[in-house]
């Protein structure tokens, strides 16, 4: 394409040499789980995002299911969450043994309604798993009270929005436990795998620490059934040389947010829309579409990366089959599968790109009304 969807390699070249320098010198300590890295890490990132303890997991798939098991979540609970979002929410779920009790979403943020998460409530419920989809924040304000109302517990899925904030606090400082990816792709991402575990609450971290390592405390004695889900030492030290320049890549991403607006895209595809008190991160940039087909094809023309999430949505899915929802059941959320379109979103994003795309879009289009 001869406008890519991200740039990863452009975005990293420039980090080259000191990431080259961090990974040598975990290489000629001989120390690879769990060692200075990682714990520098998980310091910084816990004074970064606000708040008293962040623990450094495998993957952001194993820090949902592990803030599930700090909890006790499992058999015979239940769990509220969007089914417009990556498998590994509700798939976390099912891990641990509960049920996801999916809730539609806002039309124009694409995040969960509170008013759908109230009426989806039961005596089985046990938390409410809020997503940070494409680096907006959800609604954490309704949904707390909904949490304090019904004694829930509120997990923030902060996936897709490292750095994103509401009314000036930061996702995964909101909820009781928030959980972080670090795959490549993401707003910090590693050279592979990574994740990370945050909280305030002194024992679910200390719980947390022992889940990730079988069950111990000390390598000796095992006191549950854990997982081995550590993050590496490698990994870690990379993240470490990335975390400072993360603000100023997602200043660059808003700016890139704010040049389509200027260059007129609405005038073709629905933008994104931004909730009061939200400030995202973009981590991708997704509009609605009124004839995705025909805007896929201009773009496809004209050379310009573009993908559908998620054109499945979870609740129609064949592994939740037997839950029973029918097509119709969350219909914001079916009509966001069937428009959304993700559009190139990187922090490098040259302007003459985002030109290319809408000129593509004005030669064959009429705008919208």
């Amino acid at each position: 394409m001869s406008v890519p969807l991200m740039d990863l390699r452009g975005q990293w070249a420039p980090l080259h040499d000191r990431i080259s320098a961090a990974v040598d010198e975990v290489i000629r300590s001989g120390v690879f789980i769990l060692g200075p890295n990682v714990k520098a890490f998980e310091a910084e990132t816990a004074a970064d995002i606000g708040v008293a303890h962040a623990v450094g997991v495998a993957n952001g798939t194993d820090a949902l299911i592990l803030a599930l098991r700090a909890y006790d979540i499992g058999a015979g609970d239940e769990v509220i969450c969007p089914a417009y979002t990556f498998y590994s929410t509700p798939e976390s779920i099912g891990a641990v043994g509960a049920t996801p009790v999916f809730a539609d979403i806002d039309a124009d943020t694409y995040q969960l309604d509170p008013a759908a998460v109230e009426a989806a409530v039961t005596p089985r419920t046990r938390a409410i798993m809020a997503v940070h989809l494409f680096g907006h924040p959800a609604p954490m304000t309704e949904l707390r009270a909904i949490a304090d109302r019904h004694d829930l517990i509120l997990i923030e899925d902060a996936a897709q929005s490292y750095g994103a904030s509401l009314n000036g606090v930061r996702c995964g400082a909101i909820g009781d436990i928030a959980t972080f990816s670090f795959f490549p792709t993401k707003n910090l991402g590693g050279f592979g795998d990574g994740g990370l575990v945050t909280t305030n609450d002194v024992e679910i971290a200390d719980r947390i620490r022992e889940l990730r390592f079988h069950g111990s405390k000390d390598k000796r004695t095992f006191t549950q059934i854990g997982m081995n889900s550590r993050l590496d030492e490698l990994q870690a030290a990379i993240l470490r040389v990335l975390l400072p320049e993360l603000a100023g890549w997602n200043d660059m991403r808003q700016a890139a947010a704010a040049r389509y607006d200027e260059l007129g895209l609405g005038r073709f595809v629905e933008l994104p829309g931004t909730a009061p008190g939200a400030d995202p991160i973009y981590h991708l940039y997704v509009a609605r579409c009124q004839d995705r087909e025909s805007v896929q094809a201009a773009l496809k023309a004209a050379e310009v990366g573009n993908v559908v999430y998620y054109d499945t949505p979870h609740h129609l899915q064949p592994v939740f089959a037997d839950l029973g929802y029918a097509v119709g059941s969350l219909p914001e959320t079916e009509r966001a599968a069937r428009e959304c379109l993700a559009l190139p979103m990187y922090p490098t994003l040259p302007p003459a790109d985002q030109a290319t795309l809408v000129g593509a879009l004005e030669a064959v289009l009429v705008p919208i009304a």
